[in-house]
């Protein structure tokens, strides 16, 4: 598929040539955006089927990607139709809870477990060799107790490292943002190269990030999917929002993948530095033809050589010069971005 480009104005195709430094939220925007459950795993007291039906029903009110494949998860293995959640509640950093067939019932990461006082240790030890293959470990508790873990995988978008070589090529530093835990991060920073990853950041922070960059004298793009990455994209010096996000991302964006394909942003990246070298190229003959065909309309050559330059020809040159900013400008339909 063609990565489409919609760039929604003037401004940020003139700032995106001056990018140094891209900032890119990890799911749905490197990734798929469309986990998908990988295993279960139950501690003593809770069988595989028990703990997942727990979690997907405490999940089944979330909208958040790893919650919509928890569900899938439990529907695709039988579980459904899915008891109800009463009291339901969530944290966009630490995850959801609520009341499930009359238990109490926790569906999130570390921070949620350690924020309640339930001591995960053994949990946090399994979570580890999950976490090492690239998948998000997501932690049950009942009743205040730990029950187990979901372990939820990702994959990379095909087109993904492709538009990364590109990037670096084009002199891009790449920096990923997620919310995952550090260790899962760095399996999917490693296998594309990212430059630095920043792990376990709280939707809220991700505009501290880019203000971060900004202070320190970056141009900054930042490119997300979602509605906790709006305050990051309408920081960032340009924001790049994936088509297949959600709107208020799109909204808060001045460039938009149509179809989510990261090598749009390396095109347009190409398309602006073309454009400003462009104008810039137009300028100069704009400004050459005026600096020459002035000063000889208005007869500097006379006392030397006896020559003036007749309307007609002067027409004619006025002419030439707006061709030929036209036709340099033309020439852009031919890049090959």
């Amino acid at each position: 598929a063609q990565a489409g480009v919609l760039i929604k104005d003037a401004a940020a195709l003139e700032t995106l040539e001056k990018v140094d430094t891209l900032v890119v939220d990890k799911t749905g925007t490197l990734t798929e955006g469309k986990p998908s459950l990988q295993v279960v795993l139950p501690l003593p007291g809770f069988t595989e089927a028990e703990l997942l039906r727990f979690a997907a029903a405490a999940e089944a009110s979330s909208e958040h990607p790893l919650a919509r494949s928890i569900v899938t998860g439990a529907t695709d293995r039988g579980l459904a139709p899915l008891p109800n959640v009463t009291g339901f509640e969530s944290d966009p950093g630490l995850g959801v809870w609520g009341q499930v067939d009359g238990h109490r019932v926790l569906v999130g990461n570390l921070r949620l477990m350690e924020r309640e006082q339930i001591t995960a240790a053994e949990l946090y030890a399994l979570s580890e060799v999950l976490r090492d293959q690239g998948q998000t470990t997501v932690f049950v508790a009942v009743d205040g107790e730990p029950a187990g873990l979901v372990g939820v995988a990702d994959a990379i978008k095909p087109s993904t490292r492709e538009a990364v070589t590109a990037l670096h090529a084009a002199g891009i530093r790449i920096i990923m943002l997620t919310g995952d835990n550090t260790r899962t991060a760095k399996v999917v920073g490693d296998a594309l190269a990212i430059d630095e990853v920043v792990a376990d950041v709280l939707p809220a922070d991700k505009a501290n990030v880019v203000k971060r960059l900004q202070s320190e004298g970056h141009v900054v793009a930042m490119a997300g999917d979602g509605v906790n990455d709006a305050p990051a994209l309408a920081q960032a010096h340009v924001g790049i929002a994936m088509g297949t996000g959600t709107d208020v991302a799109m909204q808060s964006a001045g460039v938009t993948l149509l179809n989510g394909d990261l090598r749009g942003i390396a095109k347009a990246l190409l398309l602006s530095r073309r454009t400003m070298g462009n104008i810039r190229q137009n300028l100069f003959f704009a400004f050459a033809y005026n600096t020459l065909g002035i000063p000889v309309a208005a007869g500097i050559l006379y006392p030397f050589l006896g020559v003036l330059l007749s309307p007609m020809i002067a027409s004619a040159a006025m002419s030439l010069s707006s061709v030929s900013v036209i036709a340099n400008a033309l020439r852009l339909r031919g890049a090959k971005l």
